[in-house]
This record gives C-alpha cells, structure tokens and sequence, in this order.
C-alpha cells in the first residue's frame, strides 16, 4: 500500500480509501439503500482485513442510510480496538437529515447541527475530512467556508474537502478562503473512471495547479467495468436498481473490451485492471472502493499490487478509452506548442485531454 500527500497538507492516506455505503441495512429507506445491506459482523471483517491491508483511510457520510454507515464505522473501529490516530475518517454533509427547511444544504445551520450528530453516530471527538456533499446553489460559499473554518478552530474538523463541484465553483472557493484566512478545501471527491474521464477536461488540470487531493468515487462505474457485464448483458448488477452513475453503455463496453487481454496478461480481473488504470493517474490521491463481500475486497485491494506497463498497458487503455474532442481543449491543444521551446513537452493532463492525447 502507498501512502499520497492529502491535497497541500501533511496528512497521508492509503492510495485505497474504504467505502462505506454498503454499512447498513438493505430495508431502510433513504437516498443509498438500494446498495446497502451489510450488518455490523460483516463490516468488522471488512474493515479488519482493509487494515491489515495498510488501508488507513475510510469514507462515509451522514445521509448514508440515514446514519447508520457512520454508526456502524464508528462501532466497527471501537469494536476492533483501533487507535484513533491509526484511521482517517472522512464524512460529509449536505443532504437532508430531516424533514424540516434548514435540515439540509451548505448553510452554517445545517453545518453546525450535522457535525455534532456525525460525531456523536461516529464515536469520535474530531473529523479527519469533513467534505460538503453537493454544490449549494442558495448559500453563499463566505458563509460555508467561514462555517467550516470555525470547526476546524474548535477543533472537531481537521480539514476541509468538497464533493462533486465544478472546477469554476471550487477555484472560486479556493479564492475566497485565501482572500478571508479561512481553511481552504484540501480535497474534492469526484467521479471518474477509464470509462468516464470527464474531469479530465477542466478539473484535473485545476486540482494539480492548486495542489488540491482527488478521492475518486464508483472508479468501476457502479459495476459497470466489473468484467462480468458486457453487450445484451441481461443484468447488470446493482444497477438493475441503482443505475446510477450515468455511464456511456458503447464506451464501457469499449473499454472492458481492451481491459481483457491485459488482465489475462497479468493474471488478474478486469476489475483490478480498471482500479490500477485509475491509480496510475497523477492527479489520483486515493480511490475510493466498496465490497459486501470479503472477495469482492480482495479483488480491490490486489490493484494496489498491479503495475501497468505506460508503453503498452496504458497507452492501449488510454487510446480505447480516450475523450471525444471538445472545445476549447482542441483548441489548447493546438496553440499550446507554439509557446514551447524545442524539446520541452506539455505536463499531463494539462490540455485537458489526458496523457496521451
């Protein structure tokens, strides 16, 4: 297992960061409950074997099966003796945990009430990485920054992160913390996979110029890239409930399609193969996985251990999976020589088309 700088701190986690949104029963109700199902024994055997793996850091969030991911990590650690200060824990908030106007979103309220309650379901006194869920399009980002700038100086928060925002909204975030002396976001979590590199175009470019981490979320495409899906699949897994998320059905046919060979020429599953591809970006500072089972784990963690070739691996996944042209990438791409000198080379990723574009 390797250990990545978190963003532009002195925290490091496990390039494998534990999912927890299978923790919980299958039967409770609320935004995650199609792919839950995990009792609290079966957690304990997860999260044991994840640390055994030199896995240190686990993700959750408050919405989570209303809760009960976050209990059910807090029990699992407690429940195994760990040291505080061996983990990262991270968790978010944004989505409703009520039914009334202010249970919800980026407002300072909602802030300030959910973290409280995330501890207490965690059995903790501070949060590793406390992210904001979703962009909130009613509250000023001054009052949310400032509001998470006052949990870390209270000290239940350690830092700060964002989920799923857009490389515009999040730089202006990053403006307007420095500009206020407020903690800055430290890391976004996001979607990607070889058959979903979009971030690619604007977000992993502005991530390394800012030195801001990428914990990346459903890196095999809600199952989609497991290897056991394909053209007229009649199932496909989870996604026969939870099809989520959107995922270019040709495309991730396309790129399972390559994957094959080279997991035969490795010796292992397309899955590990489309976790080591996602690992093998630069950008990429941890992958986020989930199991229910302790084999689905293991197929997880061997990723760590598979080394994909750049001149033949890497370059045939990139070249199968490679973005469509878009504006005004192509056009950066174009320009971008003719400020070169002779010999110098582009940093990557930095068109906004990917490695080998």
């Amino acid at each position: 297992m390797r250990y990545n700088q978190l963003g532009n701190t002195g925290l490091f986690v496990s390039e494998l960061c534990l999912g927890t949104m299978t923790f919980g029963p299958a039967e409770q109700e609320g935004l995650y409950h199609d792919i839950a199902g995990m009792d609290q024994a079966t957690a304990d055997a997860i999260i044991e074997r994840c640390l055994v793996a030199g896995v240190n850091f686990f993700d959750t969030a408050d919405v989570y099966t209303n809760g009960h991911s976050e209990r059910m990590l807090g029990q699992a650690l407690k429940n195994l003796g760990v040291a505080r200060k061996d983990v990262v824990i991270a968790t978010k908030v944004f989505n409703p945990s009520g039914s009334g106007p202010n249970d919800r979103g980026a407002s300072r309220a909602h802030i300030m009430d959910s973290v409280e309650a995330s501890l207490e379901r965690l059995q903790t006194d501070y949060i590793d990485l406390y992210q904001v869920h979703a962009s909130d399009p009613v509250t000023p980002l001054e009052e949310t920054l400032r509001a998470f700038d006052d949990l870390i100086s209270r000290g239940l928060v350690r830092y700060i992160g964002a989920s799923n925002w857009s490389a515009w909204r999040l730089a202006k975030a990053q403006g307007i913390a420095e500009r206020c002396s407020y903690a800055r976001f430290e890391s976004l979590q996001a979607y990607y996979s070889i058959a979903g590199r979009d971030l690619e175009r604007e977000i992993a470019p502005m991530l390394t110029e800012e030195k801001v981490g990428l914990m990346v979320w459903s890196p095999l495409a809600g199952g989609l890239l497991s290897g056991k899906f394909g053209p007229g699949s009649a199932s496909e897994g989870r996604r026969a409930k939870f099809d989520f998320p959107p995922v270019d059905r040709d495309r991730a046919w396309a790129c399972v399609a390559a994957m094959r060979p080279i997991a035969e020429k490795h010796g292992a599953s397309v899955a590990t193969v489309a976790l080591a591809y996602v690992l093998a970006k630069p950008f990429v500072t941890s992958v986020i996985t989930g199991a229910k089972r302790l084999d689905q784990l293991e197929q997880n963690l061997a990723a760590v251990d598979l080394r994909l070739d750049d001149d033949d691996d890497l370059a045939a996944l990139d070249a199968a999976s490679a973005l469509p042209p878009e504006y005004p990438g192509w056009m950066l791409e174009r320009t971008a020589p003719t400020r070169m000198p002779a010999g110098a080379q582009v940093v990557p990723g930095a068109s906004g088309q990917g490695e080998h574009a």
